[in-house]
């Protein structure tokens, strides 16, 4: 699965989803994880709130989980319409140690909320070929 970390220096979720520059999105297994890339967005002067929320769920629409210190609620809901789950951790967390739980989780028996977004993503994939990030 695709998870994304709300940052500004590629190292640390150190910023809130409305105001992120940056996500730095990892590929995850049971095995590990992997960097996919570092996703920047373009700033917009003067852009209104529902348009720096759009841009930054276009730039996450393909991952499960999105790594934040802070979400309001209309963005929450935003984003777990579109099936990814906003997951808060303290001002600079570490990317790699939250990787690194997360993999451990993954490994042994998930907490609840997490084999509920397992399960719905395994459903997703099954029904409609690979999960793309298309959705609805």
């Amino acid at each position: 699965m695709k998870v994304a970390f709300a940052t500004d220096d590629g190292s640390r979720v150190n910023a809130h989803f409305g105001q992120s520059p940056m996500f730095a999105v990892y590929e995850v297994t049971k095995a590990g994880a992997s960097l996919v890339e570092l996703r920047r967005l373009t700033i917009v002067p003067g852009q209104d709130e529902a348009g720096k929320i759009d841009s930054r769920l276009e730039a996450v629409g393909d991952c499960t989980l999105i790594f934040i210190m802070q979400i309001g609620a209309s963005a929450a809901a935003r984003v777990t319409r579109r099936k990814i789950m906003p997951v808060k951790v303290p001002m600079g967390s570490s990317i790699e140690e939250q990787l690194k739980r997360l993999a451990e989780m993954l490994q042994g028996k998930p907490p609840m909320w997490l084999a509920k977004v397992l399960r719905a993503e395994e459903l997703e994939e099954s029904e409609g070929g690979e999960a793309d990030g298309t959705h609805g």
